[in-house]
């Protein structure tokens, strides 16, 4: 059911995890100052909630999102500082996405441009739909990428195929998305809702407090040398043994049963 009322969004939990879906269909899903703010809050709203294992970003109607709403921009006059705060926002968003302890999928159901891609990069998984296409058109248009892409994106497909993508601004599918390791999965367009059903079941299925612990390592590792790491690691198994879960785990795992995770 709906827990939240957004103006640009529609934030709805299906069991222990929450969708956002983006809410501007009739704008391809395009981004304004609104929608920004309001995806802000619900990630923080789902981040607050300790039923909330993970979460799901995906948009309504044909696209996932296109990027930057050039139309509703171009209607009146910014100041450089307004220009400035503006995409002050579109960093913070994906920063909260990198940054959220818990899981978040990307659900990828058609064109992801642009701020709708760097977004998609920020998650911790993506699941495109066969037929959606990804792409960073900034260079096309005069402009350049924000969000983190330009470390993220050479670390999910190395340095030579990030440059062709941002040099040369083309989209793709989610076939050659997946090959080169943009995407986690690529789905038939009309099994998509359910691929990504099954995979949010089996990932909240895993142990809360391991999963924000292995997301906070992983977020670590570019910029840590191998000691500290090592550390951080020691430091991540000793906490997650002084929990219920740790305990339930060993049980099930001798009980030859799956676990029932209920630490947050």
């Amino acid at each position: 059911m709906n827990t939240s009322n957004f103006e640009t969004l529609i934030y709805k939990s299906s069991g222990n995890y929450v969708e956002i879906r983006f809410n501007r269909p009739h704008r391809l899903n395009a981004v304004i100052e609104l929608f920004y703010i309001e995806l802000i809050a619900a990630l923080k709203q789902a981040e607050a909630t300790a039923e909330v294992r993970a979460v799901v970003l995906t948009g309504e109607g044909r696209a996932f999102c296109v990027g930057a709403d050039l139309k509703e921009h171009g209607a009146g006059e910014r100041t450089a500082y307004q220009r400035r705060a503006y995409l002050q926002l579109g960093n913070d968003v994906c920063e909260t996405i990198a940054k959220l302890s818990k899981p978040v999928v990307a659900a990828v159901n058609g064109y992801a441009l642009g701020a709708g891609a760097e977004m998609a990069c920020s998650c911790d998984f993506v699941i495109m739909a066969e037929s959606a296409q990804i792409g960073f058109p900034e260079v096309s248009i005069g402009t350049s990428v924000g969000g983190g892409v330009s470390q993220v994106l050479p670390r999910l497909v190395g340095l030579a195929k990030a440059r062709e993508l941002l040099f040369m601004g083309d989209r793709i599918a989610g076939s050659e998305a997946q090959r080169i390791g943009l995407v986690t999965h690529c789905a038939p367009d009309e099994k998509l809702p359910q691929v990504v059903a099954d995979f949010m079941h089996k990932l909240c299925s895993k142990a809360p407090i391991s999963m924000k612990v292995a997301k906070k390592l992983l977020n670590n590792s570019s910029h840590t040398d191998m000691e500290t790491q090592l550390q951080l690691e020691l430091d991540g198994v000793f906490m997650c043994t002084t929990t219920a879960d740790w305990q339930e785990g060993v049980t099930a795992f001798a009980e030859k049963r799956s676990p029932n995770f209920q630490d947050f």
